[in-house]
């Protein structure tokens, strides 16, 4: 394999990188500088406003830098500048919300009274302290590097952790800059190491490197499986975010001006490109014609480009092999009876672009209703009642998230505690918000990112008894 990593720019196909392709002695070198790191204390014993001082001081670097770093991201991604814009800033946000956590971090205490081993009463003060859990490998796919990446550098950084961060071989450029930013900000060398390779290289080595005692993963099921065989050497910690299939469903009470525009963002964001995007979305009969041809109108009149079109708001997908997966996917279906309501193929320009899709008369079984398929593609399907679709939706073994639209209070309710996964919107799509976690169901992930939920996962617990009597 070549020691180098070509970098290509999805919506033009040209050559913007090349980067490194990180060898098992390469991946041992990161590893042994987080772990030196860890071990001497330089950055997880600093008093807490220090390491505060330092995230934040690297907050107002990416801040000032947003433009440079939004170009980075657009190029190397293929999202347009206002998506990538958008990006810089809320990946920013997640860093000031974990900053804003490092002297909040506390156990607990308790005076407590147990049976003895010698058959009296004894007392003890209690208490439990969270610790950084050591060196954390730290993987990410090529959709929303920059703010992927955070997701995982905050809270690790946040919790006094040491870090090796890999980025996907698509899209390494912003990731690479994080080094560079935290460098400035005072973060001691060596806490953070990027590194780049393939996953099946680089990526395997770092997962199981015997001296690395979590990894926290976004990407396929699939290679989340990999992950978990991976691991088991030396039992590391896991939080995993995998792949998706969620629903949408529509009550026939819905606000349609507002459900048809929300189910069209919730499918087509970043060109689906989303683990979170709803890409089944079941329609109550009464109002499904309507949909579908709203729907339909809305991703008609999306313009398409990338990050050099101020006008684009669907970019490329990632690389041809992407494409024609989608594709392959689509061309399926259409021969077991789908109908394409709108798009249904590639684009005839430069770049990898695949136009919004709108697709009826699946079946259960067809793959467009069961795999992820990490594209604009998303098919509508018709429902007659409350049980009949909440059955439907849930009839997957992936559960990461869904939507629900509705005026109706306490419909809303019920199929959003009837809906498994981890997020629910309702009347909205794709919320999000740094406080407020987002947990895999099923096969969707294990553990939970966001929030201090997020935070938790990089420590482990201790319990300290001290007898009293």
């Amino acid at each position: 394999m070549s020691d180098t990593i070509a970098v290509f720019n999805p919506s033009t196909e040209e050559q913007i990188a090349e980067v490194p392709h990180a060898d098992q002695a390469t991946v041992d070198a990161a590893v042994a500088r987080a772990r030196e790191t860890f071990e001497s204390g330089v950055w997880r014993r600093l008093p807490a406003a220090h390491r505060a001082e330092v995230l934040f001081r690297a907050a107002e670097i990416i801040k000032r830098r947003t433009e440079e770093l939004a170009e980075i991201e657009a190029r190397d991604n293929g999202m347009n500048a206002i998506a990538a814009q958008q990006i810089i800033k809320v990946a920013n946000e997640m860093l000031i919300y974990y900053a804003g956590w490092v002297g909040k971090i506390h156990g607990e205490s308790a005076n407590l009274v147990s049976d003895g081993l010698l058959g009296h009463f004894e007392e003890y003060h209690t208490f439990t302290q969270l610790e950084p859990v050591g060196v954390v490998g730290l993987i990410i796919p090529w959709n929303g590097p920059f703010f992927i990446a955070m997701l995982k550098v905050a809270p690790a950084l946040a919790a006094g952790c040491s870090a090796v961060l890999k980025p996907a071989e698509e899209t390494p450029l912003s990731a690479l800059k994080l080094e560079e930013i935290f460098r400035e900000a005072g973060l001691p060398d060596g806490v953070l190491n990027v590194i780049t390779g393939h996953g099946e290289t680089t990526g395997a080595a770092l997962t199981a490197h015997p001296d690395v005692d979590k990894i926290a993963f976004t990407g396929s099921t699939e290679v989340g499986r990999l992950i978990v065989k991976a691991s088991a050497g030396n039992l590391k910690r896991l939080t995993l975010e995998l792949g998706g299939k969620s629903p949408l469903i529509m009550f026939d009470d819905a606000n349609l001006d507002k459900a048809i525009m929300g189910a069209g963002m919730g499918l087509l964001a970043g060109s689906g490109q989303n683990c979170s995007c709803t890409s089944r979305i079941y329609v109550q009969r009464k109002i499904y014609h309507q949909v579908v041809e709203g729907l339909a109108a809305f991703a008609q009149m999306l313009p398409m480009g990338g990050y050099e079109d101020p006008t684009s708001v669907l970019g490329p997908l990632i690389s041809e092999k992407q494409r024609t997966r989608v594709h392959d996917i689509v061309t399926e279906g259409v021969a077991r009876g789908a109908e394409v309501i709108t798009g249904g193929k590639p684009l005839d320009r430069r770049g990898y672009f695949y136009e919004a899709t709108i697709i009826a008369n699946t079946t259960p079984d067809m793959r467009l209703i069961k795999e992820e398929i990490f594209g604009p593609v998303g098919s509508v399907i018709p429902f007659d009642d409350e049980e009949e679709a909440i059955a439907a939706a849930n009839d997957t073994h992936y559960g990461l998230a869904g939507a629900i639209w509705t005026e109706n209070l306490s419909r809303a309710h019920r199929v959003a505690n009837a809906l498994r996964g981890g997020q629910i919107w309702v009347n909205s799509a794709l919320a999000a918000d740094p406080s407020m976690p987002i947990c895999g169901h099923k096969q969707s992930g294990w553990g939970g990112e966001r929030g201090k939920k997020g935070l938790e996962a990089y420590f482990n617990t201790k319990s300290v008894y001290i007898g009293l009597t």
